[in-house]
């Protein structure tokens, strides 16, 4: 029996996952047959068996990789000056800056979801592990003063992820919007909604409590 080579496996599985994620972004999670993510990944389909059991295998093992991402990249937005401004710099590359074809995939799951309920089940995992992941940097943005303390972290988080999903679906909905003057209005958005009040509105608002 021959030994498994662990590396060369793992580069098989990757090579899988990207020649996958190209079918699901051209033809859709539906449209893309098991026998389309073969040819793509110039495998045959008891190959393709031998890594991933279904097509929800796959997706599963796509959005683990873009939780590791996730966690990188708030990390990284951790451990900067300011929290809200590199999140809004990241926010501004993720959803117009980058590849758009990665947001339209993941608005294509979203709506299978609601059909399929091992891909809703898979979505449901990773939604909560990234909303804690937010949380946790919002706490950590509380705590420096850069994010209003008067929202609870775990609801800003969740508002903040679907605020993110519709901006994308709006480059769908509307190909000629003016990317620059858009990501300025909507960073201006998330700012006002993550930034604590002014000192006068502050104060206003422990007047109100009776503080």
């Amino acid at each position: 029996m021959r030994k498994l080579d662990p590396v060369k496996h793992e580069e098989k599985r990757q090579q899988i996952l990207q020649a996958a994620a190209r079918c699901f972004v051209r033809d859709g999670f539906r449209g893309a047959s098991t026998s389309d993510i073969c040819a793509e990944a110039k495998i045959s389909p008891g190959h393709l068996y031998h890594y991933f059991p279904s097509k929800e295998a796959i997706v599963s093992a796509i959005t683990v990789f873009g939780l590791a991402m996730a966690t990188e990249i708030f990390s990284a937005i951790a451990q900067g000056p300011d929290v809200v401004t590199a999140l809004l710099a990241e926010l501004e590359r993720g959803i117009f800056g980058g590849d758009r074809s990665k947001g339209t995939f993941m608005l294509d799951l979203l709506a299978e979801s609601a059909r399929n309920p091992g891909i809703g089940e898979i979505l449901r995992e990773r939604h909560c592990e990234i909303r804690a992941l937010l949380a946790k940097l919002l706490q950590e943005g509380q705590e420096r003063g850069q994010v209003d303390v008067d929202l609870d972290p775990d609801l800003a988080a969740s508002i903040l992820i679907s605020f993110i999903d519709g901006a994308k679906a709006m480059t769908i909905r509307d190909p000629g919007l003016d990317a620059a003057n858009t990501t300025e209005m909507l960073k201006i958005a998330i700012s006002r909604f993550l930034r604590p009040p002014s000192n006068k509105a502050s104060a206003k608002k422990r007047q109100h409590r009776g503080v």
